[in-house]
């Protein structure tokens, strides 16, 4: 791969207005370099305005894959990389993609940090670096990172309203694709574990997960069951 890699970071956001400055700037001293687009799902805090000072921004359908497909549709970049607002990418990441594409891989995911307030919250990392580790699969706070090619090719996320990034990696799996895990670790916020409860959110996403790994035509209905951590 070239130094110069052509990379658009797509953030989807719904009422981020009380992080999405900071997130934005302090993404821009990382990759000044990189195309970074913001797609808003409808926000009605002002989060949109706010981005527009940082980041192309696109509006969509509310729901993180149609919002994160409408971001790839104007991303011009050889990679993409999917950034959550409260997620925060190490210095020197791109090195990781640049170091996967070398190893002739054409998908990846970082190592998972939590911070929060409850104890067990570094175990409950280490068990999501585990399961990329051993089964190829990932999840959106991880900061999946992706050939563009590949990505048109398996069509974009699925269309449902949850686990679009899950079922993203699954069908790679399926396809024999596997994820580069990557050395460096990307921090997300344990927001909702601090809200509602270490015990409580881990029953309930555990139940979300099996629930649909054993049936993925759930979505919708686990949907319902998912609670906006905003």
């Amino acid at each position: 791969m070239a130094d110069r890699m052509r990379l658009s970071i797509v953030m989807p956001v719904l009422n981020e207005a009380a992080v999405i400055e900071r997130a934005l700037s302090r993404l821009r001293a990382l990759a000044p370099e990189a195309e970074v687009i913001v797609a808003d799902g409808g926000s009605t805090d002002g989060t949109g305005e706010r981005a527009a000072a940082h980041a192309h921004v696109v509006t969509a359908a509310r729901g993180r894959a149609r919002q994160l497909n409408a971001g790839v549709r104007a991303a011009g970049g050889e990679w993409l990389l999917f950034l959550h607002a409260d997620t925060v990418l190490p210095p020197g990441f791109e090195g990781a993609i640049r170091h996967a594409a070398g190893r002739g891989f054409r998908a990846g995911a970082y190592r998972l940090r939590i911070e929060g307030r409850h104890p067990l919250l570094p175990l409950l990392a280490w068990g999501a670096n585990a399961r990329t580790r051993c089964t190829g699969l990932a999840l959106g706070d991880q900061a999946l990172f992706v050939q563009q090619a590949l990505f048109e090719e398996q069509g974009g996320f699925p269309d449902q309203p949850i686990l679009e990034d899950y079922e993203f990696t699954r069908r790679l799996r399926a396809r024999g694709i596997r994820l580069d895990l990557a050395r460096q670790v990307v921090t997300t916020s344990g927001r909702r574990w601090d809200r509602d409860g270490f015990w409580r959110t881990w029953w309930q996403m555990r139940t979300i997960y099996h629930r649909y790994a054993r049936d993925p035509a759930s979505a919708a209905e686990l949907a319902r069951h998912y609670r906006d951590v905003r």
